[in-house]
């Protein structure tokens, strides 16, 4: 599918999210002409590599960023191949990627971490913006129905044991403040807004923990922007362990404090197979009836979204971008509709 060139002022379209749902929507959205992208990224990732370069330096995690900067490069394969590489001869560098030393060092020499992504994006010829939610270092807690708490994105998003409750609520606890705030150029980005994504991603680890940023969930509010909700096309155990489409919905319009403007979901399901292999991992696809008089308000957007290739159940970008390109330029002025 070739994209048609646009000559009219580029649409400013936010993202927001984190981990590998923005990586596949970016990836997509990058090649669309006659937009001009921001991500928005959740800080909260702490596992592997970018957890221990948290941990022993202090830094802001790199993980959930550095996705981001390779999705929007026009060199993005090279990029993976030179970014994710390993160390593995050297006993402090083991296990860490190079991409996430490189941008912790650009953020160390600059003075800043958003200085070091801009840094690292202007390397990689990033098509877009990409913007940390929030420069104040913090841990992501769930708070489970049976009052238990769970320290931490990693701990959250790979629970132990064959069962767990449900997640209630979640917060961020700052380390080193007191209090946390929204990277202010987030704000900006959100108020100059054409279009606003949220998702795909993990509910609780990789959307939410944006929204719990004080000042994020008012900006949302405040813009005139339509706000377009990606959902999820398996559920999660242990996250959204057997959630229905509206259940998705609802939690995340809890945060946000508004009801989304649109909706845009898969509607061809996976192979037999491969729902086979996910049900032995207590995940299924997520059910959505259009006609539910619940979705009143709200505007769908359904295609065949999903990615063919391999045993992984994940969006294909350039399907999903083309979605979005109809709908971006289906009216001149979204903000006056």
């Amino acid at each position: 599918m070739d994209f048609e060139h646009s000559t009219t002022a580029p649409l400013q379209v936010v993202t927001i999210g984190g981990g590998s749902g923005q990586f596949a929507l970016l990836s997509g959205l990058r090649d669309i002409p006659g937009i001009a992208l921001t991500a928005v990224v959740s800080m909260m990732d702490s596992g592997g590599s970018t957890g221990r370069l948290r941990d022993e330096l202090g830094t802001l995690p790199p993980g959930d960023v550095l996705k981001c900067i390779v999705a929007l490069s026009p060199h993005q394969q090279f990029a993976r191949q030179i970014l994710q590489k390993r160390f593995k001869k050297d006993r402090r560098l083991e296990g860490h990627n190079a991409g996430n030393m490189l941008l912790t060092m650009l953020s160390r020499y600059t003075g800043n971490f958003p200085s070091g992504v801009a840094a690292l994006s202007e390397i990689l010829d990033t098509r877009g913006t990409i913007l940390p939610v929030t420069t104040d270092q913090a841990t992501l807690v769930a708070e489970l129905t049976d009052g238990t708490r769970i320290f931490g994105e990693q701990a959250i998003d790979v629970p132990r044991g064959h069962q767990r409750e449900k997640i209630r609520d979640v917060f961020l606890v700052p380390h080193h403040c007191d209090a946390i705030h929204v990277y202010p150029p987030v704000v900006d980005a959100i108020a100059a807004a054409d279009f606003i994504i949220v998702g795909p991603g993990d509910l609780f680890t990789s959307i939410i923990p944006n929204l719990v940023v004080p000042g994020v969930a008012d900006a949302l509010r405040a813009c005139r922007a339509p706000l377009l909700y990606v959902l999820n096309i398996m559920t999660k155990y242990g996250e959204t362990h057997n959630f229905l489409a509206m259940d998705f919905v609802q939690r995340l319009e809890a945060y946000l404090g508004k009801r989304v403007d649109g909706v845009i979901y898969n509607n061809r399901p996976p192979s037999e197979s491969i729902c086979q292999l996910y049900q032995a991992q207590k995940a299924d696809c997520v059910r959505l009836e259009p006609s539910d008089p619940d979705w009143t308000g709200r505007t769908m957007h359904a295609a065949d979204l999903i990615e063919t290739d391999g045993p992984v159940v994940r969006h294909d970008p350039r399907k999903l971008a083309g979605l979005l390109q109809t709908i971006f330029f289906a009216e001149k002025d979204p903000k006056e509709v």
